[in-house]
């Protein structure tokens, strides 16, 4: 943990706590005030008290400081909650940000639930920390205030607590560098737990169908004997340091009450100064106090390295550039993407090499290849969900990262094989997008997408919530197709959409891109020889580049081309597939129909 970066993202987070912050300063610099004034308001009651003399002056002044006491620490309570929400608002609203900030960058550094606690449980430690590095200057006060006062009752009882204070110094210094490291790696731990949780939930339905539940719960709690371990340090921390307390703060305590007794004896001070000494000897040695403040501060420095470690992945970086008129031509110019491995060898290499490709504007391109060709790579490359290593991608003529973001957004858009259907309706989800579309037009690229008749059969149809709306693999791919319909710009770029589908969908969606989107450029990847041989023009991926292009019909004659399509299994007799063939006995063919 860089614990710099973790330092400056407190102070932003402790200045973005707004007015409750100089709120909270003034209530606590005015308790602060008031414990440190009080035992001298005890002391002057009782020696009025002894004296015989009037002592309702003294009384209504401490009872006055009382309850000033009681005000303020609920005031000091009431502004601190308000700081903390504020700052940690900030704080939720930076982070979610900037994760989407780095696209799909994000869940390739970090898992999705490690971000979620990230987010949810570090983002709440962290926004805490105005009220505690207030709280903990401020618990500095009364301890300073009570050694002045010491020194002014009998300046020999000041010198007695000062040669005891390097001990009590000492443990809160090492109680501080425990914890540190302590909380960091809890909170660690603590995220492994939500990312495999995550997992667990994303993948239940396997879980399920394989009876592996004991397993995943066994799999999912494995880090807990790591949390419970550093949870039971941080329990021990606070233990040794409470054991020493407990035996140095009481020895600290006599010794000054001893001297105070010596000194009472000779005349130099009165009993109701040995009172406020006894009182301010338990202000000065307030070591509780000092630990959990360092506790606190502790906690919300680990969680603050944990959320400033993902601050500090830059995002993806956009230009100032307009895109200029054009038929939406993609040009992928010496274009190589290595893997996690980086270095060209084994399974994190080079997925592609060295690839120039262009796409000319209007058409309708498709992407073959077996899997792990670089497929869905590619089609990623297209809109810059990701970015080469190196070469560049241009859209008509002019390379992606100088385009600004509202440019490019609206230019290339996407579907997916496996959408997400973000939005509070249907009509929300499938509307989404850089441009905002009309009713008509969602329910006019609904239909093209044959998504329209089951959402209307929904209890509120498009106004129906898609959480609420059980739906299979083909219909949610249907609204997916159907967003992408929506927000189809100059490019629209299809990875895999017909791996859900039925064979008359299929057929039906592949009309309308020849059909409705037919000047726009289309990028298909598909695994489905029919597809491809309704396409303008063929890539095929294979060992990291292009293995060949042209039509469909020109490359069936190759057999390494023709295996890069997954034929469903045969039912009936055996057809052979090929190039203006037909599906029959339940095998898809190479047909162009």
């Amino acid at each position: 943990m860089d614990r710099h970066a973790a330092d400056r993202l407190l102070l932003a987070a402790a200045r973005r706590g707004g007015p409750w912050v100089p709120a909270m300063l003034a209530t606590s610099l005015l308790l602060a005030g008031v414990y440190t004034v009080l035992p001298a308001l005890m002391g002057r009651t009782v020696d009025a008290v002894l004296a015989g003399g009037h002592a309702t002056g003294w009384l209504t002044l401490s009872i006055a400081a009382i309850a000033v006491l009681m005000v303020c620490d609920l005031l000091d309570d009431l502004v601190g909650k308000l700081a903390e929400a504020r700052a940690t608002a900030w704080l939720r609203h930076t982070l979610l940000r900037h994760v989407l900030d780095l696209g799909t960058r994000a869940t390739r550094r970090f898992t999705a639930g490690d971000l979620v606690s990230r987010l949810v449980g570090n983002s709440a430690r962290t926004g805490q920390v105005a009220s505690t590095l207030v709280w903990a200057v401020l618990d500095l006060v009364p301890p300073v205030g009570a050694v002045v006062a010491l020194a002014l009752i009998d300046p020999w009882l000041c010198l007695t607590f000062l040669v005891g204070l390097p001990v009590v110094l000492s443990l809160v210094r090492t109680f501080v560098r425990d914890a540190s490291d302590i909380n960091e790696r809890y909170y660690a731990a603590q995220g492994r737990v939500a990312a495999r949780l995550v997992d667990a939930l994303t993948g239940i339905r396997t879980i399920t169908a394989a009876g592996t539940v004991d397993r995943e719960v066994g799999r999912v709690l494995g880090p807990l004997p790591e949390l419970r371990r550093h949870g039971s340090g941080m329990w021990r921390a606070l233990a040794r340091v409470s054991a020493r307390e407990a035996l140095v703060i009481p020895l600290l305590e006599v010794a000054v009450l001893a001297v105070a007794g010596l000194e009472l004896a000779r005349g130099r001070i009165t009993p109701g100064q040995v009172l406020a000494a006894g009182e301010y000897v338990v202000l000065a040695t307030g070591i509780s106090a000092l630990v959990s403040s360092a506790s606190r501060l502790a906690m919300a420095r680990a969680t603050a390295g944990r959320v400033a470690e993902v601050l500090a992945e830059p995002p993806v970086p956009y230009g100032g550039t307009h895109l200029p008129d054009g038929p939406g031509t993609l040009e992928f110019r010496g274009v190589t993407v290595r893997g996690p491995g980086g270095d060209g060898r084994g399974p994190g290499g080079t997925v592609l090499e060295d690839v120039w490709l262009t796409v000319p504007g209007g058409s309708l391109v498709a992407v073959v290849g077996r899997s792990g060709s670089g497929k869905s790579l590619l089609a990623a490359l297209a809109g810059r969900l990701t970015d080469p290593d190196e070469g560049e991608v241009l859209l008509d003529g002019v390379p992606l990262p100088h385009l600004d973001r509202p440019a490019l957004r609206g230019a290339v858009a996407y579907g997916f094989e496996r959408p997400v259907l973000l939005g509070e309706t249907f009509a929300d989800a499938i509307g989404m997008g850089p441009r905002p579309a009309s009713a008509e037009e969602v329910a006019r690229q609904a239909a093209a997408a044959r998504a329209d008749a089951f959402i209307r059969r929904l209890p509120q149809g498009y106004r129906t919530c898609p959480a609420d709306a059980p739906l299979s693999g083909g219909e949610v791919q249907r609204v997916g197709l159907a967003r992408a319909f929506v927000q189809a710009g100059r490019v629209l770029v299809l990875d895999d959409v017909a791996a859900s589908l039925d064979t008359v969908t299929e057929h039906h969606v592949s009309q309308v891109l020849t059909g409705a989107l037919a000047g726009r450029t289309r990028l298909v990847v598909t695994h489905r020889a029919s597809t491809a041989a309704r396409a303008d023009r063929v890539v095929w991926l294979d060992g990291g580049g292009v293995r060949g292009q042209g039509t469909h019909r020109e490359l069936w004659s190759r057999p390494e081309y023709r295996t890069a399509f997954r034929p469903d299994p045969p039912v009936g007799p055996e057809v052979a597939a090929k190039p203006g063939g037909t599906r029959t006995g339940g095998r898809q063919t190479g047909g162009a129909a």
